[in-house]
């Protein structure tokens, strides 16, 4: 089977007013490792720490938003954001089919997403678990699932 080049869509994944740049940093080597395009953060700077073993602000794409305004006026055309917070109208992750074309939003582990990026989201989802998980464990967990689903990854020939 041959991989059609023009079909695979991207993603990129961030997070909005994160706590610690440590979260960043390891949400990014994940990203890095699981097919992201690109990372991004809304409301607060990456800082190079420890957790940057593979020195990935080098190797992959970082932007940095002021404003969760400034984020969705920049949103790659055609891009849905999708939204991962605990909130009664979220699909459960497992049920959850990942658009070609996304960016993953999530919010800090004390306050989550704002109701802004809640309203503005495309879809949201979230996790089958009793509490909240770390930012950056969410993140890993959400790329892993995109990459098992196959859904950025079209081979020709094969059904959509």
């Amino acid at each position: 089977m041959k991989i059609d080049q023009l079909e695979p869509g991207y993603f990129g994944i961030g997070i909005q007013h994160g706590k610690t740049p440590e979260n960043l940093g390891v949400l990014w080597r994940s990203a890095q490792n699981l097919g992201a395009s690109f990372v991004f953060t809304v409301g607060k700077r990456y800082a190079k720490q420890a957790c940057d073993t593979h020195d990935i602000v080098k190797a992959m794409p970082y932007f940095h938003y002021d404003t969760f305004e400034d984020f969705y006026n920049h949103l790659p055309k055609g891009a849905m954001i999708i939204g991962v917070e605990l909130d009664e109208r979220a699909i459960d992750l497992q049920k959850f089919k990942h658009p070609r074309n996304c960016v993953y939003l999530l919010g800090a582990e004390d306050h989550g997403l704002t109701n802004e990026a809640i309203e503005k989201s495309h879809h949201l989802i979230k996790f089958d678990t009793p509490k909240s998980l770390n930012v950056a464990v969410a993140g890993s967990i959400i790329m892993y699932d995109r990459s098992i689903k196959g859904s950025h990854i079209y081979l020709k020939g094969t059904p959509k």
